[in-house]
């Protein structure tokens, strides 16, 4: 069970997870290394999943984000259990999406390239018999870009 406290360290750990544990300590009235064992406890419950970089893409270089929905021919659980396997090593694929509604799937996909998504596209989509479809947007820009949960916690 998570009380104020865990979630108070999880929403400032969202926005820097470098902040150092005495500075989180402080504003939320903890001691350093009590947060250090929340913290720790986090890592191995699996509720903190990654510590990870969020890069500015501008700054790479040409990258093209798309957002591709695919529809399946057939829906069977092993099936779908497959391609989200497949999906998960594909480092081009920022995030896959299990959807209901007309389509199956939503992926979000940065490329260097459309001639580097064109090739994406035969490896994952052409080559699958059940993919049925698919559809392409390109973004035009990207405005926000975070995995921060809203958790409603007041500081």
């Amino acid at each position: 069970m998570m009380d104020l406290f865990d979630y108070k360290i999880l929403e400032i750990l969202q926005k820097d997870n470098l902040t150092p544990l005495r500075e989180i300590g402080d504003s939320i009235g903890l001691s350093a290394p009590a947060v250090q064992r929340r913290i720790k406890k986090f890592r191995e419950d699996g509720t903190i999943e990654k510590n990870i970089a969020v890069i500015d893409r501008d700054k790479l270089g040409s990258n093209v984000t798309l957002l591709v929905e695919l529809f399946l021919e057939s829906e069977k659980m092993n099936q779908i259990d497959d391609l989200k396997k497949k999906f998960e090593v594909v480092p081009e694929i920022q995030q896959c999406f299990y959807v209901t509604g007309e389509s199956d799937f939503f992926l979000v996909i940065v490329v260097p390239s459309m001639t580097h998504y064109e090739k994406l596209t035969k490896e994952l989509f052409f080559s699958n018999e059940n993919i049925k479809r698919f559809r392409t947007i390109v973004a035009m820009g990207v405005s926000k870009n975070t995995l921060e949960i809203p958790l409603n916690v007041s500081l």
